[in-house]
């Protein structure tokens, strides 16, 4: 798929699960067909620089660790327009408002003035970063929260500098990098709901069972894949895997609801640039739990 496809296919972010975004569970390496060799870690791309103003000291990770607002002197001053906005608007109140998020770490995708699939989707992120319900439709309490914002809740304080944290309360993920945050990202994780799937796998027709969930715990990243890689449960776009057969991964569904069979999906857009950004053997956090 080319870029200007897989960017317009970003849009449909708020669209129910899709087989196509599915994913393997925990232990199982997925490889694929006819592969008869372990594959091995892939080196990171270059990096890509995407910087929030965000300084996690030890004092202000011990102060955003405790859920108050944490170096909100880092935040440059934002005037919000005051416009509601919602999926379909237009001009530069939209460009405001994708200004800000980047600034803040979130990744709405082009600063073009529009508001389609990738601005919605950093806006649900930050939303749940401040405590608000997340809706598409931006008015006076996110307006009021992009001019005074809470940075994310630091879940391993002390951590490394580069990590990469996962809330799967929020159903956010937060990219650390030298102690800074970096990039803030909606997510959904798995779904929870045990599943059995049939699927042709190396010519015969397989089944395969799960959990379909993303347990919590500590990981490190480990092999990759670029473009489209084909599982036994469906194809992942850019995955980074971290536990087993758990990815990070781009799907051209992610809900406000946990939904994968144990990924952690990510909108196309962040999917793109994450592999320049988070390297091979930097920890991965996973923790909470999401209350349907």
């Amino acid at each position: 798929m080319g870029a200007r496809r897989w960017l317009a296919a970003a849009t449909l972010v708020t669209v129910g699960v899709v087989t196509l975004a599915g994913c393997g569970t925990a232990g199982a390496e997925q490889v694929q067909p006819g592969d008869t060799a372990r594959v091995r870690p892939v080196a990171a791309a270059a990096p890509v620089r995407v910087t929030a103003p965000v300084r996690v000291t030890p004092a202000s990770a011990a102060t955003a660790g405790s859920g108050i607002r944490a170096a909100s002197a880092a935040f440059s001053s934002f005037a919000a327009p005051g416009r509601t906005l919602k999926p379909g608007s237009k001009g530069t109140e939209v460009k405001a408002l994708q200004v800000r998020l980047k600034e803040l770490g979130y990744v709405p995708g082009a600063l073009d003035g529009k508001y389609g699939g990738t601005t919605q989707a950093a806006v649900w992120a930050f939303q749940k970063v401040q405590g608000i319900k997340p809706t598409s439709t931006v008015a006076s309490r996110t307006w009021r929260a992009l001019e005074n914002p809470k940075a994310p809740k630091v879940l391993v304080p002390g951590g490394k500098p580069d990590r990469a944290e996962v809330n799967l309360t929020q159903q956010i993920m937060v990219l650390y990098s030298g102690g800074e945050v970096k990039l803030i990202s909606h997510i959904s994780s798995g779904s929870g709901i045990p599943y059995t799937e049939y699927a042709m796998w190396n010519g015969k027709r397989t089944k395969f069972t799960g959990s379909a969930r993303t347990p919590t715990g500590d990981y490190k990243t480990t092999w990759r894949r670029s473009g489209w890689h084909r599982s036994y449960l469906g194809q992942l776009y850019n995955p980074i895997f971290f536990n087993g057969g758990i990815a990070f991964h781009g799907a051209l569904s992610v809900p406000l609801y946990p939904a994968s069979h144990g990924c952690v999906r990510l909108p196309m857009n962040v999917a793109e640039i994450l592999p320049g950004m988070l390297g091979t053997g930097v920890p991965v956090h996973v923790r909470g739990k999401f209350a349907r």
